[in-house]
């Protein structure tokens, strides 16, 4: 799918419609998705969709779950606003867009130089983290529910060729979360965009450089017409999860076999996202590289270092912070962390690596 396409799918309509009461009518109920993803987006979009379509299936049409993309209902950063002022019922989306609400929001999407997919998974299901989040989403009326992972993620897409750190300093570079703070460290000026604005702005220039997910969403995104030095992998989001939010009364007033089915569709879309991503994202940049010509680029050595100091002092800043529930989320974040990398770094790294070396089909 090109960029034009799912845009012309009515990704980017009018903001800010009229939202009609929910429908209740012989005991069926039907609940408003609102989204930041355009319509029929790779991965993230069309798992949105998805999600809704199995829980409307699966409670044989007592909940249907109706999906408004990015700006057809409100703007896509206004989201978990919809949810927390009753105009929608649901939201999709990722946690790091919400934390000048909380910061401690950003563990629940990626941390920069944090977990990986499988780890935050571990966190967030075995190890506390749910319990956690349920108590900073508490304080908005709301309860998040994992719903899909992109995995590791692009560093991003930059106009001109990145040799040192010295060519971060001034560069206008989207980006968003505690990642945007780190890059912030390293000298860039940074800005959150939602994915359907990225494109203009590379394009008229406003931006130097831009990140979003991987092949899959960028080659979608177009940004291969405006840059071609794309660098990998992202330090700052290595495992990028990704939220269902429900109204919380509305949710608990619920039959319990229908919050069940919304809380394990959730889980199931979280494991089916993660899977199309990663059958998707090699074959996107195949495509990237094959017919568009882009340069696949590392970060020089100096990025990568500067990029992880600058990364503990944002983790730093965080657990040292006045609000006991960031402080709170950061502590558990690290405990889990500095169990849950032994076993990467002495199973997965070691493998991953050895299989790299000696193995060629």
């Amino acid at each position: 799918m090109d960029r034009r396409s799912f845009i012309r799918a009515g990704a980017f309509g009018t903001a800010g419609a009229a939202l009609a009461a929910p429908a209740i009518a012989q005991d069926n109920i039907t609940w408003r998705m609102v989204t930041t993803w355009p319509k029929n987006f790779p991965g993230l979009g069309i798992g949105a969709q998805r999600l809704a379509d199995r829980v409307t299936a699966a409670s044989g049409g007592r909940l249907t779950v109706q999906v408004y993309s990015a700006g057809e209902l409100v703007p896509p950063l206004q989201s978990l606003d919809a949810v927390i002022d009753g105009s929608a019922e649901m939201s999709h989306g990722a946690a790091y867009y919400w934390q000048n609400k909380s910061p401690a929001l950003a563990f629940f999407t990626g941390v920069p130089y944090g977990m990986t997919t499988g780890e935050l998974t571990a966190w967030v299901r075995y190890m506390g983290g749910q319990e956690i989040w349920d108590e900073i989403y508490d304080q908005f009326g709301v309860q998040g529910f994992l719903s899909g992972n992109t995995g590791s993620q692009a560093g991003g897409w930059f106009r001109s060729e990145v040799k040192s750190l010295a060519d971060i300093k001034g560069q206008r570079f989207r980006t968003p979360g505690l990642g945007g703070q780190v890059w912030e460290k390293l000298g860039a000026t940074v800005t959150n965009l939602a994915a359907g604005d990225i494109f203009q702005a590379l394009q008229s220039g406003t931006l130097d450089a831009a990140e979003f997910v991987g092949p899959y969403n960028d080659l979608a995104l177009g940004f291969y017409q405006v840059a071609k030095n794309y660098y990998m992998p992202s330090f700052v989001e290595a495992g990028l999860a990704t939220e269902l939010v429900v109204d919380k009364a509305k949710y608990q007033a619920l039959p319990d076999d229908l919050q069940a089915i919304i809380r394990d569709v959730s889980q199931a879309e979280y494991d089916q996202v993660s899977s199309d991503f990663i059958a998707n994202d090699p074959r996107a940049l195949k495509t990237l590289v094959d017919d568009h010509g882009v340069i696949v680029r590392a970060f020089p050595d100096d990025i990568m270092e500067a990029g992880a100091k600058a990364s503990k002092e944002v983790f730093e800043e965080l657990r040292g912070s006045s609000d006991a529930l960031v402080q709170k989320t950061a502590e558990s974040f690290a405990e889990a962390l500095s169990l849950v990398r032994t076993r990467t770094e002495k199973l997965d790294t070691p493998y991953q690596v050895a299989r790299e070396k000696y193995l060629n089909l």
